[in-house]
């Protein structure tokens, strides 16, 4: 395939606008290549689900997982690499018994924990200390910062977050926040993940980046999709720049947001969040067909 719009499916076009990068074309068109070569990873929150004030009411879009599901079985694997604990991404996207989803992969904890839908199984690290005395001392913390009523603490078992979107001023009291919740993890050996009003006290060692490349690597990838919304999602399309330049296609793809333009401007395709990510899964889908070869 060549890299004009030409080349890629009509079935994809008409549903999905084409990246806008030399690429992000090129890494489609690689896909379309070899569609049981492609490894597709999504965040959760923000691209797999809409952002909600209170996160553990987060939940797909009722869309999401049918479309992955038409989806999955012409690729090679489909994963979920998020924050959140893999259990929890697993139940509040409803991942689990989806026959078309048996090879998925959840790498929560910014892929610490790995759940595997072959075996139902997770797999995660022991808790870190300085985890449990963060979430003793937090209470005192957020106290004595002004303007933070309404912050909420997601306790997230190997994490804890702190969310700014129910407060009075949002902004405001996520950059109140950030340098005393920064001394904060660094006095217990943590590090701080910013994202869209959240700010995340975590073990250090892991992120986004990491877990995608290494999941390429096992999977044998020759083409790899990464959809994020967030600030940590960064490392992750770092690691598909670096794909890139081994011969891998990549595709970035932002779930658009005003909060997070950094994301945007490195994206080669910007959709219109869930719903957008929603209509390029079917348009990928459809592209394929049912017998697993692209349209062209």
């Amino acid at each position: 395939m060549g890299s004009d719009l030409g080349s890629l499916p009509p079935s994809f076009t008409r549903r999905c606008p084409a990246p806008l990068t030399p690429a992000g074309r090129r890494g489609l068109e690689k896909l379309f290549e070899q569609p049981g070569r492609a490894l597709l990873a999504l965040d959760f929150d923000g691209v797999l689900a809409p952002i909600v004030p209170d996160p553990e009411r987060a939940r797909a879009h009722p869309d999401a997982v049918p479309a992955l599901a038409r989806l999955a079985p012409h690729l090679a694997t489909v994963a979920v690499v998020t924050g959140r604990p893999a259990a929890t991404a697993v139940e509040y996207g409803g991942l689990a018994g989806v026959p078309d989803l048996h090879r998925m992969v959840v790498l929560g904890a910014y892929g610490a924990e790995r759940w595997d839908a072959a075996t139902g199984a997770v797999e995660a690290p022991p808790p870190h200390p300085g985890v449990e005395a963060v979430r003793e001392e937090l209470p005192r913390a957020l106290a004595a910062v002004p303007g933070t009523d309404g912050v909420h603490v997601e306790d997230k078992g190997g994490a804890v977050a702190v969310h700014t979107r129910r407060a009075a001023e949002p902004a405001v009291a996520f950059a109140r926040l950030r340098e005393p919740m920064a001394a904060l993890a660094a006095r217990h050996g943590l590090t701080v993940e910013p994202g869209r009003m959240v700010l995340e006290l975590r073990p250090p060692g892991m992120d986004k980046g990491r877990a995608l490349t290494d999941l390429a690597r096992e999977t044998g990838a020759t083409s790899v999709v990464y959809a994020g919304d967030d600030l940590g999602d960064l490392a992750a399309f770092a690691a598909v720049d670096a794909l890139r330049s081994e011969g891998v296609g990549g595709l970035l793809v932002c779930s658009g947001s005003d909060e997070v333009r950094e994301l945007a401007d490195r994206a080669d395709l910007v959709v219109d969040g869930p719903d957008g990510v929603v209509a390029l899964l079917e348009a990928l889908a459809a592209a394929l067909g049912p017998a697993g070869a692209a349209e062209v």
